[in-house]
């Protein structure tokens, strides 16, 4: 008995001795992992955590660098002015990170412009990004929507570095693609992108609380938001209201009820108004917007050798949102206005003669339309009309019927869009990170308040420049490019206004260069494709 007992507390002390090897483990944030491109020129911080008082090794290069974590568990330890090269492997005690590559590295920040993947620019440069996607010396990593209230975050958790790869440039940012794609031809240097970008985000959400100290209003509407329990509750409330909205839309839309429904092959429409999408008097009744869901059918002939083919349906843009059959079968949807409706026909389903699409458009709050001059078509082939593949235009006649007539849709609080928060959880981890400068592309979200960017975005640079502790950090701040129709002669004039107040940013803050990008603009669409032109001139203004 004695002997057993002797045994047991063996164990519990041998699997306690394991328990605290574990904890005194030293820890990285995902920034310093495997993959990784460190600034060269200039000293590098490699930083953790790990028990108090525990001694932390580095090995990199053939040279050791030691240090002592302190009281809390943090530790850093600053490595000098490194050459352009790689891979190489670092040791950190019983860590080692491996493909480490030193050249430059940006910051890319900002919202959806720079956002946009390489996916939805395929449309321009389908060829080129086939053909040119393979440069394992640019490194990519994005950090995902997060945001704090509370307090400056110390690590971005699930992240990790990706080359540009075949496997991984589709979900890279555009912008970023050919930006740093020109500039590793021009330089052979490789290039660390760090992409901490939100679509539709402001300005305000991505200064520290420091740095907002003057904007004594920002301030307060984050101080709204400091309680988890108000933020959850209202996402309570307003999901359940979002719920309820959606309830009705369905059991008050007889298109979804009725024996046959509206999107049925078979269904007959021949009671519909006829309309061209283009036009506006369906989306009103007279005077006031429509909300709800709005149906629209169209007949196609297809060939006997279209027939059967598998087939790519393009549908433009659409606000706000939609759901599409053809001949009766779900082909996609998506479910906000910005983009672009690529649905992919099913081989099989198409037939010789006539065949019928059917859309279902939902609005939820706005001004429900079809975007002009994009592309509505079904393309046979690779769905590239520039190689000469057939295509069945879908533009002219429509039949339309109104569906469920709604109130405008609850809103949802963006609460990442406040003050504060972006910059908490998605800057301040990155701080301790080497960088060359910052490339911004940011301002559709503040265009209505365009008397205060100046200054918000003046002290943005600042305040990002005292916490990175680099009074001269470089930034690149891209103008926004034109927008909106020639006949919105009010917001477009904004628009301009917006980029004068931008220039005087650059023009009044040292080391801070716009890029022109306003040429570049589509004015239908808010996402202009041309990154490649934007990319070539941020790499050539980096390089100067």
């Amino acid at each position: 008995m004695n002997k057993y007992w002797f045994y047991k507390v063996g164990l519990v002390v041998v699997f306690l001795c394991f328990a605290l090897l574990g904890e005194a483990k030293v820890k990285l944030p995902t920034l310093v992992s495997d993959g990784m491109v460190l600034q060269r020129g200039e000293p590098v911080n490699i930083w953790g955590t790990a028990d108090p008082d525990e001694t932390v090794n580095i090995t990199f290069q053939k040279k050791k660098y030691k240090t002592v974590a302190d009281a809390q568990g943090n530790w850093k330890v600053t490595l000098p002015a490194l050459k352009v090269g790689g891979p190489y492997t670092m040791l950190i005690n019983d860590i080692e990170l491996k493909d480490i590559l030193v050249g430059d590295v940006w910051v890319c920040s900002g919202q959806s412009n720079m956002e946009l993947p390489v996916s939805r620019v395929t449309d321009r440069f389908r060829n080129e990004i086939s053909a040119d996607n393979d440069y394992p010396m640019v490194r990519y990593i994005k950090t995902p929507l997060l945001y704090n209230f509370h307090a400056p975050q110390a690590d971005i958790q699930g992240i990790s570095w990706k080359a540009m790869t075949p496997e991984n440039v589709m979900s890279f940012s555009a912008l970023v693609y050919f930006f740093a794609k020109d500039y590793f031809q021009k330089t052979k240097v490789p290039v660390g992108i760090i992409n901490s970008s939100v679509g539709g985000s402001p300005v305000e959400a991505w200064i520290s609380e420091e740095g907002l100290k003057p904007f004594p209003y920002y301030l307060n509407e984050k101080r709204i938001y400091e309680s988890d329990d108000l933020i959850e509750s209202m996402k309570k409330e307003e999901s359940k209201k979002s719920r309820a909205w959606n309830v009705a839309l369905y059991q008050g839309d007889k298109g979804m009820h009725e024996t046959i429904p509206w999107y049925a092959a078979g269904y007959d429409d021949s009671d519909w108004t006829p309309t061209d999408l283009f036009a506006s008097g369906w989306a009103t009744n007279g005077l006031n917007t429509v909300n709800g869901s709005h149906w629209f059918r169209k007949d196609f002939q297809v060939s006997g050798q279209q027939a059967g083919e598998k087939a790519t349906l393009r549908l433009g843009c659409i606000v706000d949102a939609d759901s599409v059959y053809v001949n009766g079968t779900f082909v996609g949807t998506v479910s906000y206005q910005y983009p672009p409706r690529i649905y992919t026909i099913p081989a099989g389903l198409l037939k010789a003669g006539k065949n019928t699409i059917t859309i279902r458009l939902f609005s939820y709050g706005g001004f429900p339309h079809f975007v002009k001059e994009k592309p509505y078509k079904i393309l046979f082939g690779k769905g590239q009309p520039e190689k000469g593949e057939s295509e069945i235009s879908l533009e002219g006649d429509w039949k339309y019927h109104l569906g469920a007539p709604m109130p405008a849709a609850p809103g949802q609080t963006a609460f990442h869009y406040k003050p504060v928060g972006l910059y908490n959880a998605m800057i301040a981890p990155l701080l301790n990170y080497t960088v060359s400068g910052v490339i911004w592309y940011q301002g559709e979200s503040n265009v209505s308040r365009r008397n205060e960017y100046k200054d918000l975005l003046t002290a943005m640079i600042a305040d990002w420049r005292q916490h990175w502790n680099r009074p001269d950090m470089p930034f690149y701040v891209i103008e926004l490019a034109d927008f909106l129709s020639p006949e919105d002669k009010g917001g477009r004039a904004a628009w301009a206004e917006f980029r004068k107040v931008q220039a005087e940013v650059a023009n009044t803050n040292k080391n801070v260069t716009l890029i022109k990008n306003g040429d570049l603009g589509e004015w239908n669409d808010i996402h202009p494709l041309d990154k490649k032109t934007l990319g070539q001139r941020v790499s050539q203004a980096v390089s100067q």
